[in-house]
């Protein structure tokens, strides 16, 4: 029997991966792709490291996705995203067409829900608030470790 893995479990994933972006300094967010009920793409911010700014969680996870799929579009994908993915991250979103996106905490400066859903794909689902508490206090630990240093 094929059991189904929830959506706490793929954003704890996601938070692993948030985990090693901490862990190298970068600005803990982490990202899981998701097809099939099995992850097909993770990542984590790597901006510092890569020295692009274009190298969010999202942004490295589609392209690895998409990579993984043989294809630029991931209709049948989920994106697991520990915030709030930004204006950038929801155009690339939009453009790969994710069927769902599902993001913990909320970020009120630089998320695309600023600005609506209509920055996604009319055909992709968004759900938010999965382990909300634990993905943000990981970004609240990092910014204020910042502010001391």
């Amino acid at each position: 029997m094929l059991s189904v893995l929830s959506d706490s479990f793929f954003m704890q994933e996601a938070l692993k991966e948030a985990q090693k972006a901490f862990h190298s300094d970068e600005v803990p967010v982490g990202a899981v792709v998701v097809c099939g009920n099995r992850i097909i793409a993770r990542a984590h911010n790597q901006t510092e490291k890569l020295q692009d700014s274009s190298a969010h969680a999202e942004m490295l996870a589609i392209t690895a996705a998409s990579a993984a799929m043989g294809s630029k579009w991931l209709e049948e994908c989920a994106l697991f995203v520990t915030l709030e993915p930004c204006v950038m991250c929801a155009g690339a979103i939009y453009w790969s067409r994710v069927g769902r996106l599902v993001y913990g905490a909320s970020d009120d400066k630089r998320g695309f829900m600023r600005y609506g859903k209509e920055l996604l794909h009319p055909t992709t689902k968004v759900e938010f608030g999965i382990l909300y508490e634990e993905c943000g206090a990981l970004l609240s630990t990092f910014f204020t470790q910042k502010r001391i240093i």
